[in-house]
């Protein structure tokens, strides 16, 4: 796809979606990066759920490095996967007080090497807590990028390089939050609502012919 193509379909999703932003509920980075953290293989409704509670018994850094696994356990246990991101949230809050002073680094490297934080928690912090420009790949973004035709890549690592490539770096942390709200609300992933999507002519999935009817 050529980048005026692109442009313009960065264009339709962002009028579409004018108010696409991070849904998940937080008031600082570290809240932030704990959500992100709790997120993974989980919906965001369903961590926004859990972290009121998990904030108010520990609100900073400091405090959930103290915390007994087994009192966050019971916290988080309506998500997937929690007694590992129970244990992974209490590592990561000891790491940034013994490195960082309680606070997350604003560094890429230094944010992958925290306990459950992998490349797109990091690029999701970098980008909606400090401001740079990012894309982070989570499962709508590689589908939907991949099926209208902004990447044609087998997997995260290429499909975000493909992106960065293709898009102008003023957009990406727009693109990022566009797309997701485009493979929740259309795209999604078993049956995709194509004879409502904005982007029909401009998408390159040849598939969606399937769902017009």
């Amino acid at each position: 796809m050529n980048k005026k193509k692109a442009n313009t379909i960065l264009d339709i999703l962002e009028e579409t979606y004018p108010d696409a932003e991070c849904a998940l509920n937080h008031k600082n980075v570290f809240e932030l990066i704990i959500a992100v953290s709790l997120s993974a293989q989980t919906t965001d409704q369903s961590v926004n759920k859990i972290t009121p509670r998990l904030f108010e018994a520990y609100p900073d850094a400091e405090a959930l490095s103290k915390a007994d696994t087994s009192d966050v356990e019971e916290i988080i246990r309506t998500i997937g996967m929690y007694r590992t991101k129970a244990k992974h949230i209490v590592e990561l809050a000891k790491v940034l007080v013994e490195e960082y002073d309680g606070e997350v680094p604003q560094d890429y490297d230094k944010l992958i090497a925290l306990p459950g934080v992998g490349r797109k928690t990091a690029n999701v912090v970098l980008s909606v807590g400090f401001g740079e420009p990012r894309i982070a790949v989570d499962t709508h973004v590689f589908r939907v990028s991949n099926r209208i035709g902004l990447a044609n890549e087998k997997d995260v690592l290429k499909t975000e390089e493909a992106l960065m490539k293709l898009l102008p770096k003023d957009r990406w942390s727009r693109a990022h939050h566009s797309l997701i709200f485009h493979g929740r609300n259309i795209c999604s992933a078993r049956k995709p609502k194509c004879k409502e999507c904005p982007l029909f002519a401009e998408c390159e999935w040849e598939s969606k012919y399937d769902y017009k009817a």
